[in-house]
């Protein structure tokens, strides 16, 4: 039992101290991004449950050729205006003559019990519309002619 024995030794030992430490650090940093994606799941489930919305109206005026789409935000959530999205006959519809929460179209806050009001050109009656959140939450609504 001489110097290269002990010497073997440390060397063996003072590799597994490093590696387990850098199998500590990677393993920490992992578990700790996992927890914090969790977290965020969670909370996103937790906002889409509590996302509901009604559409009052779905009217089309064929002498103005627009329709007018009225939603209700229902849940207990507050949402997002821009991140709610229009469709017509299945068609994603990004120009709006206007859209208003409450009579404000300045506002991007659509909150509980406030009303969304959708303005869009349509050349002829639509047959459905279709109002998606942020949260992936969908009301669909036959068009009517007014």
């Amino acid at each position: 039992m001489g110097f290269s024995l002990s010497g073997s030794a440390a060397i063996v030992f003072v590799g597994l101290f490093i590696a387990f430490g850098t199998f500590y650090s990677a393993s920490t940093n992992t578990m700790g991004q996992v927890t914090d994606a969790n977290s965020d799941w969670q909370d996103r489930r937790l906002a889409q449950h509590n996302t509901q919305i009604d559409i009052v109206s779905a009217v089309y005026d064929n002498e103005t050729d627009s329709l007018v789409v009225e939603v209700n935000n229902t849940g207990a959530t507050t949402l997002s205006v821009e991140a709610t999205d229009l469709l017509v006959d299945n068609e994603y519809r990004t120009a709006m003559q206007d859209r208003d929460v409450d009579d404000d179209s300045e506002t991007d806050i659509w909150a509980s019990g406030q009303r969304l009001t959708f303005s869009v050109s349509a050349t002829s009656q639509p047959d459905r519309v279709k109002v998606v959140t942020e949260n992936g939450v969908a009301a669909t609504e036959v068009v009517t002619r007014g």
